[in-house]
């Protein structure tokens, strides 16, 4: 058996493979897979509807925002969100809280004035910045909310007046919080709710249409949302399986019962770094992401056999990134909790061979 640990594309629930397995040959009964279906189908509407439905209800989302699913990845909201927000004489305020909000920052720059508000540079995005302040004359405040490269998770949403904009593809549907807080969030699907090769936008109705810029209309929200995600044809199968993934959450209790098995999953892992003496955390302990756990061997000559220890146990997956190194365990919202306590006893017993 393998334990599929990758940051992405990462693990998905079993019976969303078994599903989208059955549609890839045969979908609905209808002879034809869902990889060949016509997105202008009645078969597929009903897909693109329940999808749409499904991020309302988890999200508990009202009429004032607007769903769609478009392609590109996150990496192309992080020019869309400044080109759609941004008015060249504006200003939009960034937090820098690793490599892909330094990407966004990168982007935003092509379309106005940036104000990096806050960084955790300085010690290899170890930590989540705090206590920055936001003008307000900013357009928007952009954050990340959850760091896959260096296991770093913002609990707290900032207060402030100025709208808030995230970049959610790692941790969207994994805890409750308030989506009123937001005009926009995207995530890529390739963590929490399906295959790469999708997009979700959740975006404020009211804060649309405000820049003076002519936009492509391949990159205007309201194209998207007038086509109801189906301008061009869309990832079919990408969102296909989102959707039964989605279903899959909202059957096992949604929102609420998978935040209280995430914080289980990961209490198991940390409190077996903190109290293993090989091992050490390498993020700020109130800033531990509940998605991606990054740790380190004290004795980084010892990793070939932990490497080998975690392989024949069926652990995949773990390689750190090279920007932090050691070891990453990624436990997105279906990674069973059993898979943990294997991962937690190849510690153990690691510990006991080498301590």
């Amino acid at each position: 058996m393998k334990y599929n640990f990758s940051a992405g594309p990462a693990i998905l629930p079993k019976e969303v493979m078994e599903e989208a397995g059955k549609a890839a040959i045969n979908f609905n009964n209808s002879g034809l897979s869902i990889l060949e279906i016509s997105h202008r189908s009645k078969d597929f509407i009903a897909v693109m509807d329940q999808a749409v439905q499904l991020v309302k209800d988890l999200l508990s989302l009202s009429s004032d925002y607007e769903v769609i699913f478009i392609s590109g990845g996150a990496s192309s909201q992080f020019f869309m969100v400044p080109m759609n927000f941004l008015d060249e004489n504006g200003k939009a305020a960034y937090v820098d809280s690793g490599v892909w909000a330094n990407k966004a920052i990168k982007e935003a720059k092509l379309f106005g004035q940036v104000d990096v508000v806050a960084s955790s540079k300085d010690e290899n995005y170890s930590y989540i910045p705090k206590g920055f302040s936001v003008d307000s004359q900013n357009t928007y405040l952009h954050l990340t909310s959850n760091n896959t490269i260096y296991g770093t998770q913002l609990h707290h949403f900032p207060e402030t007046e100025v709208p808030l904009i995230a970049d959610m593809s790692s941790d969207i549907f994994s805890r409750a919080f308030d989506v009123n807080k937001f005009d926009l969030i995207y995530a890529g699907a390739q963590k929490n709710m399906g295959p790469a090769g999708t997009t979700l936008v959740i975006v404020k109705k009211s804060a649309l249409g405000k820049v003076r810029r002519s936009i492509p209309s391949m990159l205007k929200y309201e194209t998207h949302i007038d086509g109801g995600s189906m301008y061009n044809t869309p990832p079919v199968f990408p969102i296909y399986v989102s959707m039964l993934t989605m279903q899959w959450l909202k059957n096992n209790g949604g929102i609420e019962a998978i935040q209280k098995i995430n914080e289980e999953k990961a209490a198991l892992l940390y409190n077996e770094i903190d109290r293993n003496p090989l091992f050490v955390g390498t993020a700020r302990k109130e800033d531990r992401s509940n998605m991606n756990v990054c740790f380190l061997l004290k004795d980084s000559s010892q990793e070939p056999a932990f490497n080998e220890m975690c392989k024949s146990a069926g652990c995949v997956g773990l390689a750190g990134h090279r920007s932090v190194g050691g070891f990453r365990a990624s436990i997105y919202n279906a990674m069973p909790k059993d898979a943990i306590q294997v991962l937690v006893d190849i510690m153990r017993e690691f510990e006991r061979k080498n301590g």
